[in-house]
Parts: C-alpha cells; structure tokens; sequence
C-alpha cells in the first residue's frame, strides 16, 4: 500500500510539474517595443538568458496573452536555429541582430514539430510572440526592437 501511494504522488508530481513550472508567474516580465512604420506596439516579455530557460522556453503552455512573448538572448551574435517541440502554441519568431533591427521572421510556426527554423544568419536574440502578430500589426524585418538588451 505505502508502494501505491508513493506512485501516485511521484505520477502527480511529474503531472504538475510543467503546469506549474510554466505558469509565467514565476518569471519576470519587461517591457519591449517594436517600432514599425505604422507605429509602436508595446509588449510584456519574458527574458530567456540561460542554457536551461532557452531549452524550455515556451514548451507545454497552453496559451499565452496577445501581449506577452518571450525573449532569448544569446551572449554575441551568431547563427540561431529554433524548433517547436513540446510548443502547443503557433508563434511568431522574430530574429535580431545586436542593433534591435528584425532581420527575419518565420511567422505562425508549427506546434509540436522539430523542424528547425532557422535565422538566416548571426542573430543576438529571437522574440516569439503569438503566431498571427507579425501580419496583424505589420511588422517586418528592419523594424527595430527596443529593449535593454539592445542599447
């Protein structure tokens, strides 16, 4: 009996664990802008800096808010390659050089698939945001991205 009950809190707890750890409650949220042509559209980020927080990034979320997104930010600037796996959300990648400038976007990835996506060149951190936000707001590679990261 002691053998059942301790897996069935082990199960419980490796249930909970993705739903607990990716909640976006326990992490800190910034401010980023991106500025278009048409305007400035304002954003609550997530900062993924370290090994482990851009491994899992946004994996096992179930949703995410149309003003939230995450951004990863590598230490200089080299080629990046993304995937979606364990992502249940479509997102948007935006990819950025060290100046802020977009330099390219793969819009509504795929959930779940482990195609790499790739950013066509030496990129200092990529911004996902919901899938769908590069068409509705009209943003496009040479946009500038303004965050601390980028000053």
């Amino acid at each position: 009996m002691v053998w059942r009950s301790l897996i069935v809190l082990l199960f419980a707890g490796v249930m909970l664990a993705p739903v607990h750890g990716w909640s976006g409650a326990d992490r800190q949220h910034e401010p980023l802008t991106i500025r278009t042509s048409a305007g400035a559209h304002e954003f609550r980020i997530e900062l993924a800096t370290t090994n482990d927080q851009q491994a899992t990034g946004l994996m096992h979320r179930r949703k995410m808010a149309s003003d939230a997104g995450m951004l990863f930010v590598y230490p200089s600037d080299a080629p990046v390659s993304m995937w979606m796996k364990n992502t249940f959300i479509p997102l948007d990648m935006f990819f950025i050089g060290s100046d802020g400038r977009i330099t390219h976007i793969a819009e509504r990835t795929v959930p779940q698939s482990t195609e790499l996506i790739g950013s066509n060149g030496p990129v200092r951190a990529v911004l996902e945001l919901n899938g769908g936000t590069a068409s509705r707001l009209g943003i496009k590679p040479g946009d500038r991205v303004i965050h601390r990261v980028f000053r």
